[in-house]
């Protein structure tokens, strides 16, 4: 099996690390009551797989 070539990886890591960084500062700036769920819960699973914002970002904020 061959390996992605060095910069797709390195270009996948960096759009998952923006990702990460723009629902962090989305869920800083919302109140509790714009967010689906406890804040705290969605911090943690931003935090242990950078593609759970994709999951904030579609389940998590509640329309304004």
């Amino acid at each position: 099996m061959r390996k992605p070539p060095r910069e797709v990886v390195i270009t996948v890591v960096a759009v998952e690390a923006v990702a990460a960084a723009f629902a962090f500062r989305d869920l800083a700036r919302r109140s509790d009551e714009q967010v689906r769920g406890p804040k705290l819960l969605w911090r943690v699973l931003i935090g242990l797989n950078p593609g759970n914002s994709l999951a904030y970002w579609a389940f998590g904020r509640r329309a304004v």
